[in-house]
Parts: C-alpha cells; sequence; structure tokens
C-alpha cells in the first residue's frame, strides 16, 4: 500500500516562511502532476499551486508571488515554499498527486494534510 506523505507545516508568524514536502511513501512509486490544496473548516478545498511532470506550474490567485511549487525528481518530492505568510494562509494543506510505478499510472492519491497556522 503506497501512500502520499507530506511535511513541513507549523505555526509561524505573519511574514514568516515555510517549506512543505509531498512524497509516495514507496521509493518504487514516482509522483508525477502534484497539486497543493488547503481547506479551512468550513470553507471548500481549494487549489494552490500545481506543478506538472515537466515543471509547469500554475498558482492560484492568493498565492501568486508568494508561494513557490518545485520538484526534485532526484528525491521524487514535490515542494511549496511559501513566504510572507498572511493569517489567511491558514488552513491544513494537502498533496494530491497522480503516482506511477514501473512506468504504469497506480492511481490519484492525497495525503493526509498538514496544518499551516499563522499568527498575527
Amino acid at each position: 500500500q503506497v501512500q502520499l506523505v507530506e511535511s513541513g507545516g507549523g505555526l509561524v508568524q505573519a511574514g514568516g516562511s515555510l517549506r512543505l514536502s509531498c512524497a509516495a511513501s514507496r521509493s518504487s512509486f514516482s509522483v508525477n502532476a502534484v497539486g497543493w490544496y488547503r481547506q479551512d473548516p468550513g470553507k471548500q478545498r481549494e487549489l494552490v499551486a500545481r506543478i506538472t511532470s515537466g515543471g509547469i506550474t500554475n498558482y492560484a490567485d492568493s498565492a501568486k508571488g508568494r508561494f513557490t511549487i518545485s520538484r526534485d525528481n532526484a528525491k521524487n518530492t514535490v515542494y511549496l515554499k511559501m513566504n510572507s505568510l498572511k493569517p489567511e494562509d491558514t488552513a491544513i494543506y494537502y498533496c494530491n498527486a497522480d503516482l506511477y510505478s514501473g512506468g504504469y499510472y497506480r492511481g490519484n492519491y492525497w495525503g493526509q494534510g498538514t496544518q499551516v497556522t499563522v499568527s498575527s
């Protein structure tokens, strides 16, 4: 059983930075297209940033200029660097990815979520 594992969340003051990581729990699986989403209680889950296997990125308007999504294919990991954080960025952040193994598509997976809290 493979899982998508996120890390890097935490508590930070407004204006601070955090870097989230997303990787498959088994090294035989590779992450392909990856999206970072966030969800506040009582609100819909929203896309924050997305990166294709070729490195093409797109961002929500709220993330443009502050967040950077990137990937390290050697480590089979995707990152979300968040700078100039604001209290309204507080949410649970989820990674979503297409996983491949042995050259075959193995499905779309969600991570368990990591809490990001930005204090004012």
